[in-house]
This record gives structure tokens, C-alpha cells and sequence, in this order.
């Protein structure tokens, strides 16, 4: 049985005094609920303090990238090590702003993915196509590009490890959704992805998320889909209502 992950990505936004407020607001608001696996992703500068204002709660820290080197002359980067320090426990990689503004390619988020791996904290990989790519019918040409080659070389042991991110460049921010039966589609589509690289075995456990305009009243619907193992949240885990009410409506 697949656990439900919401996980909140707060992208560039919140500086620390109001990540640290946000944080807090999670804590006493979804302290009862284990029935979900609950992540956030602050920016990097909130890291350390939201990881403090969590620890031995039930919410997980997250982070939105990371280098795939250890270490070095990578000014502006930050490692898997640092992370781990900070507290995280989950790392986020090619997200589709990272592929569009930042050059992300599945060759620079397969090394990610295993640098993440080998420093024992699990990635969340995003793929998904843009409105373009859809509307010329190459949405699964250009999800399969994503998972093949972002995940290769990736062992059966580490890829248990692994959150899918399914999200529709098209919905990401624009407040409008894919339907449940889109995404189904799309995450039983990359469930058989995953059967012919790895086994069915492995494939029906890795939880695959759905991103793009997610809020508290389409949660349910989407999530009742037999393939769609929770979401990765944008605009609406920026406030601490609404964030919880997607965790609470996953119960």
C-alpha cells in the first residue's frame, strides 16, 4: 500500500522570519495526522530554521535542488551533504522552472538524482510536458524522455527511494488542472514505464505525485484515482490554511 506525499514547494518565496511562522503554523495544525506523508520545501536561506522549528514532528524538510558535485568551485550551489545538515530529508530535482529558466537537462537531474541517492536522502524528480508539447499529441514521448533518462542507470534498491513528480508544464500556476482521468492516464502511463525498466513488482511501489494547481477542492478527486499517490504542491502551501486543507482532505 502506496503512502499519500503532499509535499509543499514554496519556490522563491518566504524569507526567513516568515518561513519560520509558516513552518510553526504547520506544526500545530497537522501534528495529529500520520496517515500522510507531509513535506516542505523552503527556499535555501530557511532550510536550517524550518528544519529546527520540525524536528520530531511529523512533517518532513525538503529542499527545492541541489549540485550532484560534493564539493567544490561551484559558486552559488549547494550539496547533497549540506542539505542533509540542514536537516532534509527530501530533495526536489528538475522541476520544469528549473528545466525552462535553468538549463536542467535529464542528464544533469540523473546525476542529482544518484548524488542524492548515495548521500541517503530521496529525491522527488519532476517530469511533465508543456501546453505545446500536448497540444501536438507528444505528451508521452516527452514524459518517456524524462523518465528514461533521468532515471537511468538508477539500481532496483535506490529507485524504491525515488517520488515521481508528474507535472503538466501546462497547469503549473495557471489555476488550471489536469482532470483526475488526465492524470491517471499520465500516471499509469509512467507505472508501465517503470514495469518495463524495472519490474512490476518495483513499479507498483514508487509513488508517483501529481504537480499543477493543486488545492484543498480538487485534492480528493485527484487523489482517488488508483495511480496518483498524492501532489506536489505549489501556490497553496504558501499559506498555512489552504496547505493543510489539501493534507486533511487526503484523509
Amino acid at each position: 500500500m502506496r503512502k499519500i506525499i503532499i509535499a509543499g514547494n514554496w519556490k522563491m518565496n518566504k524569507t526567513i522570519p516568515e518561513s519560520i511562522e509558516l513552518a510553526n503554523l504547520l506544526k500545530r495544525s497537522l501534528y495529529d495526522t500520520s496517515e500522510v506523508e507531509i513535506v516542505i520545501c523552503p527556499p535555501f536561506t530557511s532550510l536550517s530554521d524550518v528544519g529546527e522549528v520540525i524536528m520530531d514532528s511529523n512533517i518532513k524538510l525538503g529542499a527545492q535542488d541541489v549540485h550532484w558535485e560534493k564539493e567544490g568551485a561551484f559558486t552559488g550551489e549547494v550539496s547533497c551533504a549540506m542539505l542533509k545538515s540542514a536537516g532534509c530529508v527530501y530533495v526536489i530535482i528538475g522541476h520544469s522552472e528549473r528545466r525552462q529558466y535553468f538549463t536542467e537537462t535529464n542528464g544533469t537531474v540523473n546525476k542529482k538524482a544518484k548524488a542524492v541517492l548515495k548521500e541517503g536522502l530521496r529525491p522527488i524528480v519532476c517530469v511533465g510536458e508543456n501546453l505545446e508539447e500536448r497540444k501536438k499529441g507528444r505528451a508521452f514521448e516527452i514524459v518517456k524522455d524524462h523518465i528514461v533518462n533521468s532515471l537511468s542507470g538508477i539500481p532496483n534498491e535506490d529507485m524504491l527511494k525515488v517520488t515521481i513528480a508528474y507535472e503538466p508544464v501546462w497547469a503549473i500556476g495557471t489555476g488550471v488542472n489536469a482532470t483526475k482521468d488526465e492524470a491517471e492516464e499520465m500516471h499509469k502511463y509512467i507505472r508501465g514505464l517503470l514495469t518495463e525498466m524495472y519490474d512490476k513488482e518495483l513499479a507498483g511501489e514508487v509513488r508517483i505525485q501529481y504537480g499543477g494547481s493543486v488545492k484543498p477542492d480538487n485534492i480528493r478527486e485527484l487523489i482517488s484515482e488508483p495511480d496518483v499517490d498524492g501532489a506536489l504542491v505549489g501556490g497553496a502551501s504558501l499559506k498555512a490554511d489552504s496547505f493543510t486543507d489539501i493534507v486533511k482532505n487526503c484523509l
